[in-house]
């Protein structure tokens, strides 16, 4: 299976691009091709709205979208990997998904696998809802199945993170995903 990991951490050496490293590991290990692109340090502007995609492409905007988009439309799984930031996604993850606009069709028919990997310093119980919710809206309007959620709580720095439950998680649910 070919497994696309989007990475939203402006931070290359942080707690979710970790929780990511090990669900690769995972993943490899059962089999599967892994590509990860880095929506944090990637060239993707925001949506405009314009609609000149007619909501299934191409984009007037000239940036990485283009290739971005070709290693979508052949994976079989995304897996969204993202820091939480005042209880949501981060920015960077999130202009890459609003420009799933010029492509969402492609991706709704493809009904492809899914997985949620994410870190935070918090460790209340509700630290994920508004998350977790947001997840679970594109799971269903893209027509993804998804595969679980690993939600690291009290995850607030890379060594916190390395000392706690969360990435052994992590690696068990790339090493579950069957085809």
């Amino acid at each position: 299976m070919k497994i696309v990991v989007l990475e939203g951490s402006p931070n290359k050496k942080g707690s979710s691009n970790l929780l990511a490293e090990n669900f690769i590991q995972g993943a490899e290990e059962a089999g599967h091709k892994v590509q990860i692109v880095d929506a944090a340090h990637a060239d993707i502007h925001p949506c405009t709205g314009c609609v000149h995609c007619g909501y299934e492409g191409p984009c007037v905007q000239k940036d990485d979208i283009d290739e971005i988009r070709q290693k979508i439309l052949e994976a079989d799984m995304l897996v969204f990997v993202t820091p939480l930031y005042y209880y949501g996604m981060s920015a960077q993850l999130k202009t890459l998904i609003d420009r799933f606009c010029a492509f969402n069709s492609s991706i709704q028919r493809k009904r492809m696998k899914s997985a949620l990997l994410s870190a935070a310093w918090n460790s209340d119980g509700w630290t994920f809802e508004a998350l977790e919710l947001h997840y679970k809206t594109l799971v269903r309007y893209l027509n993804l199945k998804d595969m679980g959620m690993v939600l690291g709580t009290g995850c607030g720095t890379p060594s916190m993170t390395q000392h706690s439950k969360f990435p052994k998680l992590a690696y068990e649910l790339g090493r579950k995903i069957k085809e």
